[in-house]
């Protein structure tokens, strides 16, 4: 029990829960405190010991089956729930199934017995389907349906509706044909089940004789790679990651205000005194940008949208002025939702209000409306930011708007999570985008996102 435990431990860990040497062995003494006769004791003293924080609680819940778990799901012997007649029926009719495949027609027989699948057969599956290449949780759906195929379960179906129609032809009556399929099919859930359990008691079981990774900094974690605690996370950092930028743009400014000295402004000012200079006259650099930020708020680009909007409006007293579109199909304007809340706030309600659908991206469409309701906004002063990977689902990119609101602003900026080497690749327009546009931005991270918005706090 101790080894297991400490396998249990060793997966938690694996999978992302903290837990010191002090827990582990509080776990140790509140088991040999109560005991494991006693499952739902057991289960309450581990979950008391290891897990310290709420988020925790769905992997334990997940990973404590797979460890102390008998991964063997109940079943029933099914002849033994028919009539005689019943009996014969079936049995006549398994023989005229003789034609199929052996070992389809002996899963039929242990599906019917309610037999589970032995250590043996589970092994010889798990070795021909390459569960022991498998490392990490993920991938446990993925060798639950590759078993399943060596199982031959898509075929047992296929052989159970052949046996149900030979009994309909034998005069087994529609009541007790139907009492037969449901108990067939919950057997059959069962061995699916075994299965399931069996995989994931591997993985889980693999997963703890590896040496926990180090886990890479959240800031360097793909948006495309975020899990939800991931997520969770980074909007609890991302007001701190804002003060950072904010400290940063404020240092930057008084060294800016400070500036070189300027000698045209020096003589000027100082010809009062004979051009003697007696008051010295600096160059003022820094000036706070005016914003307008179109975001791609569909699927691929919903958390990048969140973070950039988030942190531009925690960076609020570093801009002069921030206008804010989204768009999926078309375009909606979003600048008052954040007069009245906190950037957080906003930016969720505005997401819940905006949700995204399917392979419904059109940022043509959406400039399109932009030129038409908004394009006043957009001044010789204007940085403007569209934020989107470029996939426009085929339709007309417009790149006559992108083209025009980059000669009517101080520039057009692009925060685009895709490498180069996948623009016009499938749907992308980003090749045809690029050019029209002052700068390109790599976003794909966190730390990505942040140093674009810092560099343009920094040339405002």
């Amino acid at each position: 029990m101790d080894k297991r435990m400490v396998e249990f431990i060793r997966a938690l860990r694996a999978a992302g829960v903290r837990i010191s040497l002090a827990e582990s062995q509080d776990a140790m003494f509140g088991v040999e405190a109560v005991g494991a006769s006693n499952r739902d004791f057991f289960r309450s003293v581990l979950r008391t010991t290891l897990v310290k924080e709420g988020r925790d609680h769905q992997t334990f819940d997940y990973f404590f089956p797979l460890f102390f778990g008998s991964g063997v799901p109940p079943m029933q012997n099914i002849p033994d729930n028919l009539s005689p007649e019943d009996q014969q029926r079936l049995q006549e009719a398994l023989r005229s199934l003789m034609g199929d495949t052996r070992a389809l027609r002996q899963l039929l027989q242990q599906l019917l017995q309610g037999r589970p699948f032995s250590q043996e057969q589970l092994d010889q599956m798990g070795q021909q389907a390459g569960l022991d290449q498998g490392s990490e949780m993920y991938q446990r759906h993925w060798f639950e349906r590759r078993m399943n195929r060596q199982a031959g379960m898509q075929q047992l179906q296929e052989l159970i509706e052949q046996l149900l129609e030979e009994l309909r032809q034998m005069g087994m009556s529609e009541q007790a044909r139907q009492e037969l399929r449901e108990m067939l099919q919950q057997n059959a859930e069962g061995l699916s089940e075994q299965i399931s359990n069996y995989v994931g008691a591997a993985l889980a079981q693999q997963m703890a004789q590896q040496e926990p990774q180090p886990k890479p900094d959240l800031l360097d974690v793909p948006f495309t790679q975020l899990g939800q605690s991931e997520v969770d996370a980074i909007r609890d950092e991302i007001r701190r990651l804002a003060a950072r930028l904010r400290s940063r743009a404020s240092l930057r400014q008084k060294r800016a205000n400070a500036g070189d000295m300027d000698p045209r402004r020096v003589m000027r000012h100082n010809m009062r005194y004979g051009s003697v200079p007696i008051e010295l006259q600096f160059r003022t650099r820094h000036v706070k940008p005016r914003l307008v930020l179109i975001c791609d708020v569909s699927t691929s680009m919903r958390y990048c949208a969140e973070f950039l909007l988030t942190l531009i409006y925690e960076l609020q007293d570093q801009v002069a002025r921030t206008d804010s579109f989204i768009f999926i199909s078309d375009l909606a304007d979003i600048s008052m939702v954040f007069k009245h809340k906190q950037p957080q706030e906003a930016v969720g309600q505005v997401l819940s209000e905006h949700r995204p659908g399917y392979y419904n991206t059109d940022l043509g469409n959406s400039l399109n409306t932009f030129k038409r309701d908004h394009m006043d906004k957009i001044t010789g002063k204007t940085t403007v930011i569209i934020l989107g990977d470029g996939r426009n689902n085929y339709n007309d990119p417009r790149l006559d708007i992108a083209q025009d609101m980059q000669r009517r602003a101080r520039r057009l900026l692009w925060f685009c999570p895709e490498p180069p080497s996948l623009w016009g690749t499938g749907d992308s327009d980003m090749h045809r985008y690029a050019p029209l546009a002052n700068g390109v931005y790599k976003v794909g991270t966190l730390r990505e996102l942040a140093s674009a918005v810092d560099q343009i706090l920094t040339d405002g």
